[in-house]
């Protein structure tokens, strides 16, 4: 009779940790992230842009990933404070003139030359 007994123990807990295990699948359904349409869309790069990261349409996403891509081939970012940005001839058109940059800046610089 112990061993029914022990039985009986034994389900409820199993049903509870299966239903623990559900809700935990479930809630993470709910919480996927799911990306933003406004930074999915293809926006046109200038031409000063374009030179940095191609002329074909892109999303900003991908617009600032090929410009980080460019500064780090080309050793641009300042050895001693690396947020800031030197400016190569390509990135000092972009930069309106300036020699350097906060990274902070280039959301900016960036809005300034794409269109949608």
């Amino acid at each position: 009779m112990a061993k029914k007994a022990a039985k009986k123990k034994a389900a409820p807990k199993k049903a509870a940790k299966k239903a623990v295990k559900k809700a935990v699948k479930k809630a993470a359904k709910k919480s996927a992230r799911k990306p933003n349409a406004a930074f999915m869309a293809a926006l046109n790069p200038s031409a000063a842009l374009g030179a940095v990261v191609g002329s074909k349409p892109l999303p900003r996403t991908q617009i600032i990933k090929k410009i980080w891509e460019y500064i780090k081939k080309n050793k641009l970012q300042d050895s001693k404070n690396k947020r800031m940005i030197n400016a190569d001839e390509k990135l000092k058109v972009l930069f309106d003139g300036k020699k350097q940059i906060s990274m902070f800046e280039l959301a900016v610089v960036v809005n300034k030359h794409v269109k949608k």
